[in-house]
C-alpha cells in the first residue's frame, strides 16, 4: 500500500505484515510485525514513531501486532535522573582504556567477523537461531536509511575492534538499535557500558531519553533492560497525531524477581 503525503509526520511509504513465525521470546507464541518501509524518513517523523514504541533497522520502521498477545512494552531510561550502580561504576572502569569512536554507520569486514562471531556464540551460550550474516544483509539493515540521524559507535581495545552499538539521535533521545561485541572481551562488560556510554552521550546533546526498544516480563534476554533506573513504559503503539502515555516503571513491578545480565 502506498500513502503520499507531504506532511513530514505521514511520509510516503510501502506497508506490509510478515507472516507469523515462532517468537524469540515467548516459548510457543507466534509473531507477527507490521512494516513500514520509507527510503526518505525526515527525523521529525522518526523522533515520533520511536516515542510511540517503533523500532527501526535500515528503511524499515515495524512493530509488533501479534494476535491474542501484547507482551512487547517499549522502555525508556531518565537520563536526567539516572545513576549509575556500584557494579555499573566498575564496568566504566574496566573500559578506561577502551577508545571510543562516534561516526556515521559503515560496513567493513571487521564489521561483519565480529557480528557473526557474536552471534556464533550467543547460539552456543544462550540457544540463539544464527546464521552468518551477508554484508548486503548487514548493509541494509545497519547501514542504510541512518541519513542524518543514525550513527555508530566503535569500541576499541589492544588496536581491535570489539563492539559496535548502533543507535538513531532523535529529537528528545536516543534511539538503541542493536549492539554488539567480542566475546573474547566479555570480561569488560561491554553491553552495560554501552548503555552508560549512550546515557553520558545523551548528557552531552541535552537529551532527556534512551529509548530501549522492547521489553517481555520473564524474558531473561531483556532483563538487563531494568538495570538502568528510573525508566518509563509505554503499552501499545498510538498513532502519530495521539500522545503517548508513558509511566513510571520500577523493578518492583516485576513479577520475575531475580534480574539478569544479558551482554
Amino acid at each position: 500500500m502506498k500513502q503520499h503525503n507531504d506532511d513530514r509526520l505521514h511520509p510516503e511509504s510501502t506497508d506490509f505484515c510478515m507472516l507469523d513465525y515462532d517468537c524469540a521470546y515467548l516459548p510457543g507464541r507466534k509473531t507477527r510485525m507490521y512494516y513500514r518501509y520509507i527510503r526518505e524518513a525526515e527525523p521529525e517523523f522518526v523522533t515520533a514513531v520511536i516515542r510511540r514504541g517503533w523500532r527501526r533497522f535500515g528503511n524499515y520502521f515495524f512493530h509488533p501486532i501479534c494476535q491474542g498477545c501484547d507482551a512487547c512494552k517499549s522502555l525508556r531510561i531518565d537520563v536526567e535522573a539516572f545513576r549509575p550502580t556500584r557494579s555499573q561504576k566498575k564496568a566504566i572502569k574496566r573500559n578506561r582504556e577502551t577508545r571510543i569512536l562516534v561516526q556515521p554507520p559503515s560496513l567493513t569486514p571487521g564489521h561483519i567477523e565480529l557480528y557473526n562471531r557474536y552471534h556464533a556464540w550467543k547460539a552456543e551460550k544462550d540457544g540463539w537461531r544464527h546464521r552468518d550474516i551477508s554484508e548486503r544483509e548487514y548493509y541494509e539493515n545497519f547501514v542504510e536509511g541512518a541519513h542524518e540521524f543514525g550513527y555508530e559507535i566503535l569500541y576499541i581495545r589492544d588496536n581491535r575492534l570489539v563492539g559496535v552499538d548502533l543507535i538513531d539521535v532523535v529529537e528528545d533521545g536516543i534511539s538503541a538499535i542493536y549492539f554488539y561485541h567480542d566475546p573474547d572481551y566479555a570480561r569488560l562488560s561491554l553491553g552495560t557500558y554501552s548503555l552508560l556510554y549512550q546515557i553520558s552521550l545523551a548528557r552531552q546533546l541535552g537529551k532527556r531519553w534512551i529509548y530501549l526498544g522492547y521489553w517481555v516480563d520473564g524474558c531473561q534476554a531483556f532483563a538487563y533492560k531494568t538495570k538502568f533506573q528510573p525508566e518509563e513504559l509505554l503499552d501499545g503503539f498510538p498513532g502519530v497525531e495521539e500522545e503517548p502515555e508513558w509511566k513510571p516503571f520500577a523493578k518492583a513491578e516485576l513479577s520475575n524477581g531475580e534480574l539478569g545480565m544479558a551482554n
